[in-house]
């Protein structure tokens, strides 16, 4: 299989979930999920505040993006249909600056 592929990257989660079995020991559990994501982003924000080099943010980067993909296959979605849905409804916002910096949102009013 293509290592470049999403479909290759979706299955070498799925076994990592298997190897450790992660859906009978609580490795999938949705809450437990959130806040090992959550523990991931702290550690990319320490590496962008405390200018780590970019190879550790890429590892920090890869960890939350597999924990993304797990996220997927506990919760049984089809992430990589997620992401072209959401891509579809980003490319029809509209952009403003925001206190300095570029903002794409749907801007609703509250």
């Amino acid at each position: 299989m293509n290592r470049n592929s999403y479909a290759a990257m979706l299955e070498a989660v799925q076994a990592f979930h298997d190897k450790h079995d992660f859906r009978r020991t609580g490795g999938e559990e949705l809450t437990y999920r959130v806040a090992l994501m959550a523990e991931e982003l702290g550690e990319i924000s320490e590496c962008v505040t405390k200018g780590r080099p970019v190879e550790e943010l890429a590892e920090e980067t890869a960890d939350l993006f597999i924990l993304l993909m797990g996220t997927a296959i506990a919760a049984d979605f089809d992430l990589n249909q997620a992401f072209w849905d959401k891509m579809d409804k980003l490319m029809k916002r509209q952009s403003r600056m925001v206190d300095g910096r570029i903002r794409v949102s749907d801007f609703r009013q509250k």
